[in-house]
């Protein structure tokens, strides 16, 4: 046994104002905190308790604007333990020059929307073709090279998406305004529609006599809009008050939606803040009494200071609707289904009566909690399949106040050992197997309740991470995390008696003399 514990120390007891604090272990071979088991000084012990596990219906809504939204979401995907997701994106435009000049008689040539999804770079996935014959537009012997990178998808790959744009018609306000996934607005002219592969294409060309570049063009998504809508609603425009400031023009021109046309296949993230809408059109210039035609290109803001938020749908499967209820059942769901973007989360409570139990090992054997964690398998049966599993949660402590306000916090544990270096919210194990599990980690916040006489709280579990600074890498905030763009999902095996192996509990290491 004492070989056993001290194998899976990773952490060791540090010094607070003189207080010695045990920290939390994870279970791989180390050396530290072995010296806490040598000479028989201590007696180490493991223990199981069954848990309160179960599933927090959130409405299929969440925040998902401005403010929560460091990368967005576009896409559908149905699979048949949550049914369908589906998430669609809107955002106001912003012109990005107020007054602008296009030039005399400036007539549009065309106009592109450009979108940066996540992609891969591995040399693997990438697919590169290079033409040795090309013949540049300007008449150039030339080579060509399209290199081409698949997105980032979590759902079924090998499906194609139509990807559509529309005109908004309804006012967006401001970014002071807080918008939900369930945030419905009116749509007008469809201005542009693309057949989408899943992958960007990177473009270069240079001349044979000297490999001088003659074209160079990133990886992106591009969707080609109606060039005769923003002839009208932009250009010809020019010198009216609707063009003059920020607020006319965000009442003129109210915004764009990007959907997809399909129900089922994947769900990608892009980057809010490198949208982007150009129009290239042509102008009369004229030079010592000679006018030509001369290109132009104006581009439309649709970065971080407008408006912006997913509007996620749901169809959900019969499977979910039969193990998950629309308030939480507190004796213990047999099922947990944790779903990101506005989907279920899962609470846990240690029951009381495990609480009393460890009190009064406390109080009369003089335990010293080494290790306390909740593990959490995923269900075997319902989870078998290739999805990405999700690489971590984004685990809190619940409170309800006396007037039924509920806040959340993080563990003590965060605190406690913010500055340790190894301490790990939470651990995921096996993840390319059938079962995969999660570990918790909870020593501080356990022994803040069994010495100290804290309340035992609920602890709430969502798909998602927490936001750090890019600075410090601290913990943002607990109201910072991903879950608003995070499409994973899983199902874990939660309170479920006849399933004794792989049912939710919780794991302690203790000391005694």
């Amino acid at each position: 046994m004492i070989k056993e514990i001290q194998n899976i120390f990773r952490l060791f007891f540090i010094l607070i104002s003189g207080a010695a604090i045990t920290v939390a272990c994870e279970p791989e071979p180390d050396q530290l905190g072995m010296q806490f088991f040598q000479n028989g000084t201590a007696e180490g012990t493991e223990a199981s308790f069954d848990v309160i596990a179960y599933n927090v219906y959130n409405n299929d809504v969440l925040e998902a604007d401005n403010d929560r939204l460091a990368e967005a979401t576009l896409g559908a995907f149905d699979e048949a333990n949550f049914g369908m997701q589906k998430s669609s994106y809107v955002t106001q435009v912003r012109l990005s020059t107020y007054d602008p000049d296009f030039g005399k008689n400036a007539i549009v040539d065309s106009v592109v929307l450009q979108m940066k999804p996540l992609y891969h770079t591995a040399t693997d996935s990438v697919v590169t073709k290079t033409y040795e014959d090309y013949i540049h537009p300007d008449n150039v012997a030339a080579k060509k090279v399209v290199t081409s990178y698949p997105i980032k998808k979590y759902g079924k790959a090998k499906r194609n998406f139509t990807i559509n744009v529309h005109e908004v018609t309804d006012f967006l306000s401001s970014t002071e305004s807080n918008f939900y996934s369930n945030q419905q607005v009116n749509t007008g002219a469809l201005l542009g529609t693309k057949s989408f592969d899943g992958y960007l294409r990177a473009i270069k060309i240079t001349k044979d006599s000297d490999n001088s570049e003659l074209f160079s063009r990133d990886a992106a998504l591009r969707i080609s809009l109606d060039k005769n809508f923003f002839q009208s609603k932009i250009i010809d425009k020019k010198g009216s008050f609707e063009l003059k400031d920020v607020a006319s023009f965000i009442r003129y021109f109210r915004g764009l939606k990007f959907s997809v046309a399909e129900n089922d296949g994947y769900i990608f993230n892009f980057n809010p803040n490198e949208l982007s809408v150009i129009i290239y059109y042509k102008y009369d210039k004229t030079e010592n009494n000679a006018t030509t035609r001369t290109d132009g290109s104006y581009t439309l803001d649709l970065g971080s200071t407008n408006v912006h938020f997913n509007q996620i749908q749901y169809n959900r499967s019969n499977t979910f609707l039969t193990y998950v209820s629309s308030t939480p059942n507190t004796t213990g769901d047999t099922k947990l289904f944790l779903q990101g973007m506005g989907g279920p989360g899962a609470e846990v409570l240690i029951p009381d009566a495990t609480i009393a139990q460890l009190k009064n090992l406390y109080k009369n054997e003089k335990i010293g909690l080494l290790s306390a964690k909740i593990r959490l398998y995923s269900d075997a049966a319902l989870w078998n399949n290739t999805y990405a599993k999700p690489d971590t949660f984004a685990t809190l402590l619940k409170t309800v106040d006396t007037d039924n306000k509920t806040t959340f916090s993080f563990f003590p544990d965060n605190t406690t050992f913010a500055y340790s270096g190894v301490y790990k919210m939470v651990k995921a194990v096996d993840l390319d197997k059938n079962p995969a599990y999660y570990e918790i980690s909870i020593t501080q916040l356990v022994k803040n309740i069994i010495e100290k006489e804290e309340a035992n709280k609920p602890i709430s579990i969502n798909v998602g991470s927490f936001q750090t600074s890019s600075s410090t890498g601290a913990l943002l905030g607990s109201d910072y995390t991903t879950k608003a763009y995070t499409p994973n999902r899983i199902v874990l095996v939660g309170s479920d008696p006849n399933n004794a192996q792989y049912k939710a509990q919780l794991k302690l290491i203790y000391s005694k003399k």
